[in-house]
Order: structure tokens, then sequence, then C-alpha cells
């Protein structure tokens, strides 16, 4: 039995469980969009541009698990290369697809269009090879399933993008038939049980040795699997547990052993003390970045203190256990871990209380702030929600905010490009349907480089609120460093969404420069599930958090330290 290859991918993104690929069309990948179309149970989710169509893939695979991106060659795949990039950067499986030239073209020594004016046409593999785990590119029919599998294995066992690149007179060439397989996942490899036991045993004595352990959680926690893994060797330690920021929600916010992030001085109230007071801090998928440690101004305890399960495998002061995965060291060590609730006792001692305890609500007819609006947006967050947070104070602002069980949170700490928040969210909200409600806190500055996805947000009828804080200018940058090159040309965020409607549409857009309009939006928003609502928020510039300015000021000074004398 033969099927063609185009057919043949898109039945193995269905097996790996896709109901949806984001698209952009170009003259090289029109046959395989039409072979794609074939299949009735993907559904075709078109882009603005290919930038946006790789940030939207992005934001499905963090919902769904796994996410499909079809773009043309060369010019389409280097617009999308910063989307796959950060895909990477956060450990998501992107099967990134891209049409290429055609076969008969590479000995004809002619140029083609959409090149860089050379007749070797490798380069575009090349060039995504740094930012994917698998890199195939197919020149022939009989080689395509093999490699497409290959390729699809790789990304989803190591929990990053591949690179598919199909000539493009081969979407509708024969093949052989898919075979029936099993595609693992980051947790599912293979793995030394034995030395996952010693190393779970080491780590056990350790913590059951400690007066005072604390358990921290990471942003590889969800790549590799071990979420619910982390939580059930927390409860039977019962001790404190914090997470860095790009983990937040992935431990309840609502349970009795949670103390909040963990940003060193821009923590969550209490938390960075009940850090520095632990004697042994087993962090589970950490990732520490000069953005996490606030310019290396702040690190877990010392050498003898820190324990860390980790991507590349487990770290103690004694010993360095490599490719052991993250969930199946959790799993083993949840039988040999003792109780110990010293630093859960000494954080409720301490009597730590948040902003929400001393907040009262504004008055209608006062001028919006910062705080109002955080607020506010805080109580439209319900356990069927959740909150995608933009580079900049928008991460501040959603860090401090108290989930209920059950909501999400994301935010893209790693690789941290502004813009990618918009169709991020719109393809996390494509995944999760409309009984999920996202929403989404952007900074003005931010929503200008991908604002034209909102009209696909209306296309497509998502159950997201964008709302977007128009407080004129990059402020994330002014903190860090302030410029006139931090300023731009102000918008009518709220009238874009008329030109996105053009007729046809059904988004709404609303303007909120009061405590009392900012309330009634966000109630048009809760009952709006087919209809995304834009809220242009606008506060004054320098109404920013005090976390901002206390991040920002040791980030830059890191940035921007002096070389290093000769030695």
């Amino acid at each position: 039995m033969t099927t063609t290859v185009g057919h043949y991918l898109a039945t193995r993104l269905e097996q790996i469980g896709l109901d949806h690929y984001f698209q952009v069309p170009g003259d090289y990948n029109l046959q395989l969009l039409d072979e794609l179309l074939k299949n009735d149970n993907l559904k075709m989710m078109s882009c603005t541009n290919e930038l946006n169509a790789a940030y939207a893939a992005e934001g499905y695979a963090r919902a769904n698990g796994a996410s499909a991106c079809v773009i043309t060659f060369n010019v389409g795949a280097f617009s999308a290369l910063n989307g796959v990039a950060g895909a990477y950067a956060e450990r998501l499986p992107m099967i990134f697809i891209s049409a290429g030239y055609n076969t008969n073209d590479e000995a004809s020594g002619r140029f083609l269009h959409h090149t860089i004016g050379t007749t070797d046409y490798s380069y575009q593999e090349e060039m995504f090879r740094p930012v994917t785990c698998k890199t195939v590119r197919i020149l022939t029919a009989e080689e395509a399933p093999s490699l497409i599998d290959d390729a699809i294995a790789t990304a989803l066992r190591e929990s990053k993008p591949c690179y598919i690149e199909i000539a493009s007179n081969l979407a509708d060439a024969e093949c052989a038939d898919p075979q029936p397989r099993t595609f693992e996942r980051a947790w599912e490899v293979d793995y030394d049980q034995e030395a996952v036991e010693r190393a779970a045993s080491e780590i056990a004595e350790r913590i059951n040795a400690a007066e005072k352990p604390l358990l921290l959680a990471g942003p590889h926690l969800r790549p590799y699997g071990a979420i619910d893994a982390f939580k059930r060797v927390a409860e039977t330690i019962g001790c404190a547990v914090a997470v860095q920021p790009n983990a937040k929600s992935f431990f309840p916010e609502d349970h009795p052993q949670f103390i909040g992030h963990y940003l060193g001085n821009s923590s969550a109230p209490g938390a960075e003390a009940m850090v520095d007071l632990a004697d042994c801090v087993l962090a589970a998928g950490p990732m520490f970045t000069d953005y996490s440690t606030v310019g290396w101004t702040t690190t877990v305890p010392n050498d003898s203190g820190y324990i860390a399960v980790a991507e590349d495998g487990v770290t103690t002061p004694g010993a360095k256990y490599t490719n052991l995965p993250i969930a199946a060291v959790l799993e083993a060590l949840e039988a040999k871990v003792e109780r110990n609730t010293a630093t859960l006792d000494q954080y409720n001692r301490d009597d730590i209380t948040g902003e929400a305890a001393d907040y009262t609500p504004a008055e209608d007819s006062a001028p919006l702030t910062r705080a109002e609006m955080v607020h506010q947006i805080n109580e439209l967050i319900s356990a069927d929600s959740t909150l995608f947070a933009e580079t900049g104070d928008s991460w501040f602002n959603g860090m401090h905010m108290q989930l209920p069980g059950g909501a999400g949170f994301e935010i893209e700490m790693q690789w941290g490009a502004i813009g990618w928040s918009v169709p991020s969210a719109h393809g996390y909200a494509i995944a999760k349907g409309n009984e999920h409600h996202t929403i989404l806190m952007v900074g003005d500055g931010s929503f200008q480089l991908t604002a034209q996805e909102v009209c696909n947000m209306i296309r497509y009828e998502d159950n997201i609120t964008v709302i977007v804080v128009n407080n004129k200018g990059y402020v994330i940058e002014s903190a860090l460093h302030e410029g006139p090159y931090n300023y731009y040309k102000n918008w009518d965020y709220a009238g874009l969404v008329s030109a996105f409607n053009a007729g046809d549409g059904e988004g709404i857009g609303i303007t909120a420069t009061t405590a009392g309009e900012l309330r009634q939006a966000l109630r048009i928003a809760s009952e709006n599930t087919r209809r995304p609502v834009v809220i242009e928020a606008q506060i004054p510039h320098d109404d920013m958090t005090q976390d901002l300015v206390k991040w920002g000021k040791p980030v830059s000074a890191a940035i921007g330290r002096p070389p290093a004398s000769a030695q």
C-alpha cells in the first residue's frame, strides 16, 4: 500500500495528538498544504505571518504537548526562526515543516527566487540546526517515511523542536503507508533503574539529614512530565515549596505548602528568606540564568546544601548522575524521604502577607493605576483559565497574582522575546478550546510587534481577553537603561478591533482609563466566550512594580559590566 508524502506527514501529526497546525502559504509549500487539507481530522489554522505562526505553534505546544507549523522556503522559514528558537529555549516540541526547492533545480546551476543567490540550497537546514534537536531534508519520496518518523520521534523524546524540509515537488509523490509505531515522550525514554535508585537514595539521605529542607519547582518539570511526581514528593516531606517564575502554576497556589515564587530580591513576600534559611534545597527542573538570578546577585544555598534534579541529570554535593529522567528520579524519591515541616512551620510563624491583604477596590471614577488593574485582572482568573504575561512589567504583575487551583500561568522568561505572547496566547486558546478562558496581559510596545494576530483570534472565535497595558513606552527597557529609544508612536489599541472585524468579525475593543471602566470591561470579557475582547488599560508611564526596578538594575549592571582584565 502507498500514500503520498504529505498524507504520510498528516497521519503522523494526527497520531501524536494534534488537532490543528499553523501555516502561512507560499509558492513552495502549496502542494504540501493541499495534501494536508485532505486529512479531515487536522484543522488548518492560518496566521498573518510566519513569525506569528511559529509563536502560535509554541503556544499550542504549551497547552497540547506538541504542535506543528508549516512554512514556505527561505523567506518564510527565516521569519519563523525566532519563534522556533523560543520553543527550543522553552523546551517545547514543535514539528517545524518547511517546503524546499524543486529537486530538479539543485543540479541545474540556475538561481531560484526566495534564495540568497547561490546554487547551494542546504543553508536553511544549517541555520535551523542549532535551534532544533533534529533536522531532515526530504529529497526523495522513498526516504520520506523514515526521515519524518525520525524527526518527530526526536522532537517528542527531547521535548524540543525538529526541522523537516520537504521538496516542493514531493508533497504529492507516492511513498510507503505509515506503519504502526509508538512515539516516546521525554519522560518515557529508557533509563538505568539502578542509577535512578542510587541517585534517589543519595538525595533522600541528604534531605533526611537536613534540619530545614525546601523544595523549588523549575520550568523543566512540565516538558519532562514531572509535575505530579514533584507534588507527591513535596507532600511526603511537608516542607515549604517555592517556584521559579516560569514554573508558576506547576505547584498549586492554594496548596498549604506553597510560599510563592523565588526570584532573589524580587521574590514573593517571605520566599527569599525561606530559601536563605534552608540548609538543603532540592530544585527540580530548574533553569538558572542572569534573569532568574537577578543579574547573578542571588543563588540558591551553597554547594553543600543544593541538589538539582535537572534536564541533564542529578547533581548533588557528592556526585553527578547523567541521563536520568526528572520524573523517574522524583518517583523513586517519594518512597525514600521523611517528613520535615521545619521551613513551612517557620514561614507560617512569620505571618507573611502579600499585596492582596491590603487591597481596597478603587472608586469607579478613580484614574486607573497599575495596582488596581492587577487586582481586577486577578479576580477574572478562575480554575478554567490561564494567564499569559508578556515580557516586561507584566511578568511581575503576573507573578504576584494569586492563582486559584487549576489555573495556568505562562511566561517566556528563558527566551524573553517581546511580542511573543499575542500569537502564543492565540495558539494556546486554539488548543484549549472555548471552555477555557485565556487571559493575556501585554505591554503596548510588545503588542505592536505582533498585534495583527488579533484578527485571527476574531476569525477563529477564541475565548480570549487581551489587556494591553498602555503606559506609552518600553517600561522594562526604561527600568534597565533609560533612553529615547524606549518610546514610540502611540496607537488607539482598542480601536484596532474595528479594523480587524472588517464587517464580519465580532471582536470587542474597549478603552479603560478609570477603575470603573476597567471593571465594566472585564465584566464584558467574562461574558463573551466566542468574542475576543481587547481592553486598552491606560496607566502612567512611571507606574511600574517595585520588583521591576529591583530586578532591572542588577540585570542591567550584569549585562553592561566591563570586560575582565587580561590575565
